[in-house]
């Protein structure tokens, strides 16, 4: 009997030596790619083919492969995924939608993704589309598509896959506001990413899975939240808020990984300029034991692969007629970068007000209001490009005009000034009024003060129960980023010109050139 138990206990201590090896993986990450499959300038816009050759752009696909390629190298067992929003940006999501995107993922072999907002933009269809022609899956825990004919039974929730003999557990999220953001139609509905992902991490444990990580397209600070009030989640790979994360970048928003009790949060800011690297160390319960890494810069350190340079060019062809038209000078540069327009008035935001209400002040319109979530980029001085303006405002939004009152125009800056905190692109950029808000006053409880309207030459309070006309894009008029007291509005007309076109002709039509300036027409308490 003896002899039968001794050797039984050197199996057990065999065993529980195998069980105690450490498992390592370097988890490669992408989000907010936004059609940027060419080189792209400091301003995040496009970068010419000589400042790219004289080492001054960033990114792009040909030097993206080059960086996973690697980074692929430097470690035994990794995965890449995206944070979503590889959809809109350029023409060549206008042109192509999802086709270029689906290539370019799967020649960079991506493991999955998570649906971002802009993922929704054209609906379900292209969406579906997207799906049917890549070669991993895509994921969206927090939705309900049940009811959507085109998403049912294929768009999962989470997935397993395995690397390096073990198992890992990808969970995807997306906006819980996304039916406010895009166009996800009447048959998708979306709830709180903290349950959703509770809900698939308990399904996932219950399988056996101990290394969880969730793809999310939610914002660094939801990230955060879900960190800290769920279980079970060892790494989020995050997006939508385009967020820089690192150890020694002076811009970086927090650090890399920024952990939350035994989570690790990372993001990669956004458009490629940046490969996520983060190297992660699980002992055998699957419990973080260390997680270090740093975001790659892709700039002109990075050779580009050939074959995928060659192969963007080509797709390329068909738009180069369109982005290099020369269509106006500016004098100087024009920031519309996010971390100013969100927050407060911007240079970009001004133009862009500026051209819409100009295009239709002849009918009667006094104000325009630009949601600032619509500007995408900023143009450095010199001559504007067709390309260059439609980088600044790639979403083919038409120039919107209606009818509402006062009391309607100020419940749509109180809106526009909630979710300040969060950098959101509900922030309103103007023209034909001037407002004043208070930062100290809660979201929605009257931060909204001092309103005033141009009329005769001069600006004069806001009268609450008179009507005003208004011109804004048909995304905002639709009630996108909350603008849904917009959506009664009277005498409304949804379909004018492109405001990229508006833009363009408003600049043309400067003699000298554009010079940008900010005249207080935002203030704040």
């Amino acid at each position: 009997m003896l002899n039968k138990i001794v050797p039984t206990m050197a199996a057990l201590l065999m065993t529980s030596g195998i069980a105690s090896a450490d498992y390592s993986l370097t988890v490669l990450h992408t989000n907010d790619f936004h059609a940027r499959f060419e080189p792209i300038s400091k301003y995040d816009s496009g970068c010419s083919a000589e400042d790219n050759t004289e080492g001054k752009c960033f990114g792009g696909s040909a030097r993206m492969v080059e960086a996973v390629k690697a980074a692929r190298a430097r470690t035994n067992n990794s995965i890449l995924v995206d944070g979503g929003d590889q959809f809109q940006g350029t023409l060549f999501y206008t042109y192509y939608k999802g086709k270029v995107a689906a290539e370019m993922m799967n020649k960079l072999g991506y493991d999955a993704m998570t649906v971002g907002n802009h993922e929704f933009d054209d609906g379900p269809e292209v969406l579906r589309g997207f799906m049917d022609a890549v070669d991993f899956p895509v994921l969206m825990s927090n939705a309900d598509v049940s009811n959507e004919p085109l998403l049912a039974g294929k768009l999962a929730k989470s997935t397993v896959i395995e690397r390096g003999g073990e198992k890992l557990g990808l969970i995807g999220l997306t906006p819980q506001d996304t039916d406010e953001l895009a166009s996800p139609g009447p048959n998708v509905s979306f709830s709180d990413p903290v349950a959703a992902v509770q809900g698939e991490v308990d399904a996932l444990t219950a399988q056996g899975i101990n290394k969880i990580i969730v793809l999310s397209h939610s914002g660094y600070a939801v990230d955060q939240r879900v960190a800290a009030e769920t279980t079970g989640v060892d790494v989020i790979v995050g997006g939508h808020s385009n967020t820089l994360l690192s150890n020694t970048n002076e811009r970086a928003k927090g650090a890399y990984p920024t952990m939350v009790n035994d989570t690790a949060v990372v993001q990669a800011y956004a458009y490629g300029k940046f490969l996520g690297e983060l190297n992660v160390t699980f002992d055998d319960n699957g419990d973080i034991k260390s997680a270090t890494g740093e975001p790659i810069v892709i700039d002109a350190g990075v050779p580009e692969d050939a074959a995928t340079k060659s192969r963007i060019a080509e797709l390329a062809g068909p738009l180069q007629e369109i982005r290099e038209r020369v269509v106006a000078k500016s004098g100087t540069e024009i920031r519309g970068d996010r971390e100013v327009c969100r927050v407060e008035e911007c240079e970009m935001g001004n133009l862009i007000a500026d051209a819409m209400l100009a295009r239709v002040k002849d009918q009667g319109i006094q104000i325009a209001i630009q949601n600032s979530g619509g500007i995408r980029a900023s143009m450095d001085a010199g001559d504007v490009t067709m390309g260059e303006v439609l980088s600044v405002l790639p979403f083919q939004n038409t120039l919107s005009t209606f009818e509402v009152s006062g009391q309607t125009i100020i419940d749509a800056l109180e809106n526009g000034v909630s979710q300040v905190e969060e950098v959101k692109g509900r922030f309103p950029q103007v023209s034909g009024l001037k407002f004043t808000w208070d930062a100290s006053v809660a979201p929605n409880e009257g931060r909204i003060q001092d309103v005033m309207v141009m009329k005769g030459g001069a600006f004069a309070p806001i009268d609450p129960a008179a009507t005003y006309g208004v011109v804004s894009n048909n995304y905002v008029r639709g009630g996108g980023d909350g603008y849904k007291m917009f959506r009664s509005a009277a005498n409304v007309y949804d379909f004018g010109p492109d405001l990229a076109d508006v833009v363009a002709e408003y600049l043309a039509a400067k003699d000298g050139g554009y010079n940008q300036f900010l005249d207080g027409r935002i203030a704040k308490k």
